[in-house]
């Protein structure tokens, strides 16, 4: 079971998200939350795999409750789902730890993908804030790219391997398969990985392989 924690201070939206996830028998709503402090609290007790977090809340916010539980709980993975999709809060939600950025408005079966990716250990984002990320990296691609393959240039070939799937967005179980390693050498891959890039996720790497020419877009 993918178990989940939803924190919104909106009682209706909460009820509309847990009565989607409850569609699939294998995502459990193991607790909810009316603001980020609450969430961060019953992070601690319920140890979900996935918090799903509104931005705006009282006491605290989702990016600052993000920040914190990528801090004290890394084990749990922040999945922002919001009404806001500004480049502002995208950049800072990836920064701080957000391992997916959900839209309220998207079809409701791109949340369960999201959840189940993320669970899975991939990165997920929206398509429509995906397009703008890709966008937003061509600004400054010249640059960027250069940065990005003196960065990769220090990994060995196989941790280029393994960060290119990461880029492609599959999971460690995915890519223990492909390269026929076993799962816990994949995750010791991916975090010398992030270590070595200086990236605080798996979006960020995700990032870098595609700025250096890992992947595709």
């Amino acid at each position: 079971m993918i178990r989940v924690l939803l924190a919104d201070d909106e009682a209706m939206i909460r009820a509309g998200v847990r009565s989607i996830l409850a569609t699939d028998p294998e995502i459990d709503v193991v607790a909810e939350a009316e603001d980020g402090r609450q969430a961060i609290e019953l992070a601690a007790e319920h140890r979900p795999d996935v918090v799903l977090l509104d931005i705006r809340m009282p006491r605290l916010d989702g990016l600052a409750a993000a920040a914190e539980l990528a801090r004290a709980q890394p084990e749990v993975k922040v999945v922002v789902l919001t009404t806001f999709d500004e480049d502002e809060f995208v950049a800072r939600a990836l920064g701080d730890g957000a391992r997916g950025f959900l839209l309220k408005a998207a079809d409701p079966r791109e949340l369960l993908i999201g959840v189940r990716a993320v669970a899975d250990g991939a990165a997920y984002l929206s398509p429509r804030i995906a397009q703008r990320v890709i966008a937003g990296m061509r600004g400054g691609q010249a640059t960027r790219r250069t940065a990005a393959r003196d960065r990769v240039a220090t990994l060995t070939p196989r941790e280029r391997e393994v960060l290119a799937l990461v880029g492609a967005g599959l999971s460690n179980q995915d890519i223990a398969r492909r390269l026929f390693l076993a799962e816990g050498t994949v995750k010791a891959h991916v975090s010398t990985i992030l270590q070595r890039l200086s990236a605080n996720n798996r979006v960020q790497a995700a990032i870098t392989a595609y700025e250096a020419g890992l992947v595709d877009d």
